[in-house]
C-alpha cells in the first residue's frame, strides 16, 4: 500500500510481457522474477536480505542431500535444517520474549535488554514455514528436490506472498515458475479486481477503523466499557480486512503475472463453530500446521486424551507463531481448548439438539451458531490486541460492565436530563470525531457483511461479469475513487500490515 508498488509492479509486469514474448526463454523469466522478488525485499532492509538467502540455500542443499539416501542421513539432514532455520527464527522473535520473562520471573530489572535493539524481519515467520515446508516433503518423498537453484529461491521469495503469505506448497508453487505464463486479458483483468478489492480492505475500511481501535487500545484506562467493547468489535473486522486484504493483493497480483496461489480466507465470520473458524482463517497456515505438526504429533490416531493434547499443542505453538508474548500463547490456548471443547461434546450436543427438536439444519439455528462462534472469537480478539495477558483480562471485565453502564446512562438522563447524553457520553464514545467518522465505519462493516452474503454461492467477481456494462464500471470507479481518496486523505500514510510483525 504505498506509492513505490504502485510504480515497482507495472514495470516488473511489462518486463515480464516483453521478456515472454521476445525473449522466449523460461529461465530469463524466472530470473526477473526473483531479481524483482530480492529487491522488493531489500526495499525493507537490505542487510537482512543474507537470512532469507541463508534460508534458501540451507533448505535448498537439505532437499538436493536427502534424496536417494537411507531414512538415517535423512532424518539427520533434515534435522540440520530445521534447526538452522528455526534457530534463526528463535534468535530474532523469540530470545528477547524469553530472556525478558527469565528476568520477570527472576525479579531482575534489566533497563537494556540486548534484543530489544534488533529488528524482527519482515515475513520471517512466512518464508521460513515455506522453506521448511518444501524440506518436510521431499523428506516424506511427497516431491522430488528441486534443482534449479533459482526456481527455488524464487519459490521462497516470490514477492506477492513474501512477507504475509499464503504459505505456498511446494507442489502447487514450484511447477508454476517452469513455464511462461502467456497475456490472457481475463485472468489479467481478474487479478486487478481481486486486487483493488483488497487494497479496499486495506486502506478504506482496515485503516479507518485502526483510527479507533489504536485510540483506545493505546489508554485502555482512559475509556468506558462501551468505547472498549465497541474498539473490540471494530478490531475484529480491521483485523480481517487488513490481512485477507493482504492476501487478496498477493493472490490478485501473482494472477496477473499468471501464477495461482492458494486461498486463505473464505468468509470466517460466518463460520458455524471454531472447527469450521480455522477452515476459513488463514487456511494456508493452518492447513500447514495441521500437516506438519498436528499429524506428526499422531494427529487423532492414538486415542481421545492423545488426540485433544495434539491439538492444544499444535494451537499454542500457532499463538507463538504470532508473536513474542503470552497474550498470544494465551489466545492460542483459548483456541485450543475451544477446537477440544467443540469434538469433545459434538455428540452431546447432537442429542440435546434432537430432544429439544430442534431442526440443526435450519436458518435459525445456523445464525445461532454463527452468533455464538462469532462472539468467542470477539472474546479472543481482545488478548490478541491487548498488550498483555493482564490488560485482556482488564478489557474483558470492561467489556462485561457494559450491561451497568448502559444503566447508568439512563440513570444519568433520568436525572440530568437529555443533554448530558449527547454532551457528555457520546463525547467519550465518538472520541470527539464527527458523525461522518463515527459511522462510516459501520457502513463499511455492512459493506464489507453484503458482499459475504452475496458471495456466499457465486463469488463476487463472477457476479459482477455478468452485471449491465455500466453498473460495472461504475463500480470499479467507486472502488477506485475510494482507494485514492484514503491516501489522498492520510489514511493510509505508512500503515503497515498487521501481519507483517509476525
Amino acid at each position: 500500500n504505498s506509492l513505490q508498488f504502485f510504480i515497482f509492479f507495472p514495470i516488473v509486469c511489462l518486463i515480464i510481457l516483453f521478456s515472454t514474448y521476445v525473449v522466449k526463454k523460461n529461465i530469463i523469466n524466472q530470473i526477473i522474477l526473483l531479481a524483482a522478488s530480492l529487491y522488493f525485499y531489500m526495499c525493507w532492509k537490505p542487510a537482512y536480505l543474507l537470512l532469507i538467502l541463508m534460508s534458501i540455500f540451507i533448505t535448498y542443499m537439505s532437499g538436493l542431500y536427502m534424496e536417494n539416501k537411507s531414512d538415517k542421513i535423512k532424518k539427520i539432514i533434515l534435522s540440520v535444517a530445521l534447526i538452522s532455520n528455526l534457530g534463526i527464527l528463535f534468535f530474532f522473535k523469540y530470545a528477547g520474549f524469553i530472556v525478558q520473562t527469565i528476568d520477570n520471573l527472576l525479579h531482575i530489572n534489566q533497563s537494556n535488554n540486548f534484543f530489544d535493539s534488533i529488528l524482527l524481519p519482515v515475513g520471517i515467520s512466512f518464508y521460513t514455514f515455506q522453506a521448511l515446508g518444501y524440506s518436510i516433503d521431499v523428506y516424506r518423498g511427497t516431491i522430488k528436490a528441486e534443482r534449479n537453484f533459482i526456481t527455488y529461491a524464487l519459490f521462497v521469495t516470490f514477492f506477492p506472498q513474501l512477507v504475509a503469505g499464503p504459505i505456498e506448497r511446494s507442489k502447487n508453487l514450484l511447477p508454476q515458475f517452469k513455464v511462461n505464463h502467456e497475456f490472457d486479458y481475463n485472468r489479467v483483468t481478474d487479478g486487478l479486481k481481486l486486487a483493488a478489492w483488497g487494497m479496499f480492505k486495506k486502506v478504506v475500511i482496515a485503516d479507518k477503523l485502526a483510527l479507533y481501535v489504536n485510540t483506545i487500545y493505546s489508554d485502555i484506562n482512559a475509556h468506558g466499557s462501551i468505547a472498549i467493547a465497541l474498539a473490540t468489535f471494530f478490531f475484529a473486522f480491521q483485523i480481517l480486512c487488513d490481512f485477507s486484504g493482504y492476501t487478496d493483493i498477493a493472490i490478485g497480483t501473482a494472477q496477473v503475472l499468471g501464477f495461482k496461489l492458494m486461498s486463505n480466507f473464505r468468509r470466517p465470520y460466518f463460520a458455524k463453530n471454531i472447527v469450521d473458524f480455522w477452515r476459513r482463517w488463514h487456511i494456508s497456515l493452518s492447513s500447514w500446521f495441521k500437516d506438519y505438526v498436528y499429524i506428526p504429533l499422531g494427529g487423532n490416531r492414538a486415542g481421545k486424551l492423545r488426540h485433544y493434547f495434539n491439538i492444544l499443542i499444535t494451537f499454542l505453538i500457532s499463538g507463538l507463531w504470532h508473536g513474542a508474548g503470552w497474550n498470544f500463547v494465551f489466545w492460542g490456548f483459548l483456541h485450543g481448548t475451544a477446537q477440544v471443547t467443540a469434538i469433545s461434546t459434538g455428540e452431546l450436543r447432537k442429542n440435546i439438539c434432537s430432544r429439544l427438536g430442534v431442526n440443526e439444519e435450519s436458518s435459525l439455528h445456523t445464525i445461532w451458531q454463527i452468533f455464538w462462534t462469532f462472539v468467542f472469537v470477539y472474546i479472543t480478539w481482545i488478548f490478541f490486541r491487548a498488550h498483555s495477558v493482564y490488560d485482556g483480562f482488564k478489557i474483558l471485565y470492561k467489556i462485561l460492565y457494559v450491561p451497568f453502564e448502559i444503566i447508568d446512562i439512563f440513570k444519568s438522563i433520568i436525572g440530568n436530563g437529555a443533554a448530558i447524553f449527547g454532551t457528555g457520553f457520546l463525547q467519550n464514545i465518538t472520541l470527539g470525531m464527527s458523525k461522518y467518522d463515527f459511522l462510516a465505519p459501520f457502513f463499511l462493516i455492512f459493506v464489507l457483511l453484503l458482499n459475504d452474503v452475496i458471495g456466499r454461492k457465486k463469488s463476487m467477481l463472477i457476479r459482477v461479469k455478468t452485471m449491465p456494462l455500466i453498473v460495472r464500471w461504475l463500480g470499479y470507479y467507486v472502488l477506485v475513487l475510494s482507494i485514492l481518496f484514503a491516501f489522498l486523505s492520510n489514511i493510509s500514510t505508512n500503515s503497515q500490515f498487521i501481519y507483517f510483525q509476525f
